[in-house]
């Protein structure tokens, strides 16, 4: 993906303030001289890692990434096989806490920008693209061992987070919790049916 690491602490530190920044105000209100302002530092000193408000928006994207690969952070589990794994991450995509890892306004805020920056564009694809490729390696590594049975991991990766996609972009609408929970519980049942495990596997 040739992403850039955000190295310094004093460049995660202005990556951080200008997200708080988006999440509070708007990323249409987040400017460089603002986010300077929240941590008590000169704009010419954001300058200096960013070069445009754009480089922060980029930059922000990879934030965005970092933390949605937490997701597939598993604790360690000497009795836990390639299908435990699986199940957890898909569990873990279908819950609160997928959701609670960044903002759906300032996340989606940069997906729209997608639609008028085709370098915004190419990163946000990148940024999905990861996600999907982390969850077909799972998927690839289960038939591999003969504990599902799918025939394309990757089309199959590809369809759970369309299902992802669209059901988090639906249930940011949905203000009762009981519908929500449920309707989340339908969505990651309809996923694990996609994935067709092989009953007889031990994991």
């Amino acid at each position: 993906m040739g992403r850039k690491s955000l190295k310094t602490p004093r460049q995660q530190e202005i990556i951080k303030a200008f997200y708080q920044l988006a999440k509070k105000e708007g990323l249409e209100n987040a400017s460089i001289a603002k986010t300077a302002a929240l941590i008590d530092i000169n704009p010419s000193l954001v300058m200096h890692y960013f070069k445009s408000r754009e480089s922060l928006i980029d930059s922000l994207i990879e934030f965005i990434l970092d933390k949605y690969l937490l997701i597939y952070r598993i604790q360690d589990d000497v009795n836990a096989g390639p299908k435990k794994n699986l199940l957890k991450v898909i569990d873990n995509i279908f819950s609160n806490k997928w959701n609670a890892l960044f903002a759906d306004s300032v996340s989606y805020s940069c997906y729209s920008m997608a639609f008028r920056n085709k370098s915004i564009k190419r990163k946000y694809k990148d940024l999905l693209d990861t996600l999907r490729d982390n969850l077909q390696q799972l998927i690839a590594d289960c038939k591999n061992r003969g504990i599902l049975s799918v025939q394309d991991p990757v089309q199959t990766a590809d369809i759970i987070f369309v299902l992802v996609d669209g059901a988090y972009y639906y249930l940011c609408l949905v203000s009762d919790k009981k519908e929500y929970q449920q309707k989340l519980n339908q969505y990651k049942k309809q996923a694990i049916s996609l994935l067709n495990f092989v009953s007889s596997s031990a994991r």
